[in-house]
């Protein structure tokens, strides 16, 4: 929400060198993610295999979350790029660290088709929590200084003082299983080429994970256009946080019902629903939301956040479903290897909306903090809508074709539960 309109708008950097910047920030990740992964998975400690990233890597992760938000005052275009790049390449590997872990722990917890939609309804309500705090504390946090700068750094600080405290709370409460291999596990080939292959050899995982890429790549860059759709648009930058309150309440409120839901008409048709809902959404938000009366605008606001729950819950419910499908077939357990893929493509996605929208605000002649020309606003009505439903269909599409269902899942289960008895 933040990190573009604090680069362009108050660090100074160029749009299109903010938004490669932002790029290769998420290309460093191609290697961080994957490599992270097989680490983890082949990782043994009386901590687990897990926790121990979790715990070392919030101490980088709340250092460079600091100075992502206190670059200093730079002439140099050259040189403030070369920083910012920097800088998010290390932030981003730090996130590396505790995340990948931290997601290869839920196929871990349970096995239950549904339940697993349940626990991760759970984390990612609290994921709302954090970017309601993450939304809302930055207009009130940056106005309480005298500069923006200072303002900015307090906000980092506290943006990496969360991340620490959650990551050490997981830490010191969750127990993960045993790290040692159990009898008659297979373990991971020293060569992780091999285990990358295999994963893109998985056809329900690269049917949501395809989807995915198109989703975070659109929801990014739908997300951090709202402070530039509410100051050049609206006319208004205060009033995003209330906007953003009630857009991510909605979010909150809505994952326990499609919970509920996902169990009365699937995960693949409650994910597909969602994102339609959120689809529509940003086309009324780019081209009526400005001449609508505040009901109204707010009622849509209310219906896009609900959309956006799905994005929260659904996805990582089927991600241990597909893992659970690798599982059967081979016997080895992969879980951070795809979750480090997982976080790859979400990265990458993010690292392309960045680069997305630098390129379509410096081709439209958009100048930081002045009154923009005509151009520049039909570039910023493009962002915050159309360019990003275009991808949310496309993924829609691709999705469709998802095919684990409660019934072939329980099917597959049951077959590996007969075959270890057997044995």
């Amino acid at each position: 929400f933040q990190l573009a309109l604090y680069l362009t708008d108050t660090a100074g950097l160029d749009a299109r060198l903010m938004g490669i910047a932002m790029l290769i920030g998420r290309i460093v990740d191609a290697v961080t993610d994957p490599l992270m992964g097989y680490i983890s998975d082949r990782t043994t400690s009386r901590w687990g295999r897990r926790r121990p990233y979790i715990f070392f890597g919030a101490i980088p992760l709340f250092f460079f979350m600091t100075l992502m938000f206190s670059i200093p005052k730079i002439e140099s275009q050259t040189m403030l790029f070369i920083m910012v790049s920097a800088v998010f390449c290390f932030l981003s590997a730090a996130y590396t660290v505790v995340n990948i872990p931290y997601g290869a722990l839920t196929p871990e917890l349970t096995k239950d088709f549904h339940e697993r939609t349940k626990l991760n309804g759970y984390r990612m309500s609290f994921a709302v929590v954090g970017t309601l705090i993450g939304a809302g504390a930055a207009v009130p946090v940056v106005s309480a200084f005298s500069s923006e700068r200072a303002g900015y750094s307090a906000l980092g600080i506290l943006y990496g003082a969360v991340m620490l405290i959650t990551a050490w709370i997981t830490f010191f409460t969750v127990r993960e299983p045993a790290s040692k291999p159990s009898a008659g596990r297979k373990t991971s080939p020293e060569n992780p080429l091999r285990e990358y292959l295999a994963a893109f050899r998985n056809k329900p995982f690269l049917l949501i994970l395809i989807p995915w890429a198109f989703f975070v790549t659109g929801v990014t860059i739908f997300s951090s256009m709202l402070n530039y759709y509410f100051e050049y648009i609206i006319g208004d930058k205060d009033a995003v946080t209330i906007a953003l309150l009630v857009f991510l309440v909605a979010a909150l409120a809505g994952i326990p019902l499609w919970v509920k839901i996902s169990v009365k008409i699937g995960k693949k048709r409650c994910y597909m629903a969602g994102m339609s809902l959120l689809t529509l959404f940003g086309l009324y938000f780019a081209f009526l939301g400005d001449s609508s009366p505040m009901p109204v605008f707010y009622l849509m606001i209310v219906i896009g956040g609900f959309g956006l729950s799905t994005q929260y819950v659904i996805p990582y419910a089927l991600i241990p479903d597909a893992v659970e499908w690798d599982l059967c077939r081979s016997g080895k357990h992969r879980e951070g290897i795809y979750y480090g893929l997982w976080t790859f493509i979400s990265k990458l996605g993010q690292g392309l909306s960045g680069f997305i929208i630098g390129t379509v605000l410096a081709s439209s002649g958009y100048v930081a903090n002045k009154v923009q020309e005509a151009a520049a606003v039909v570039g910023i009505r493009m962002l915050s809508g159309p360019i990003p439903a275009v991808l949310f269909i496309i993924g829609i599409i691709i999705l469709s074709f998802y095919p684990i269902t409660e019934d072939s899942y329980n099917e597959m289960i049951g077959k590996r539960d007969a075959e270890a008895m057997d044995v």
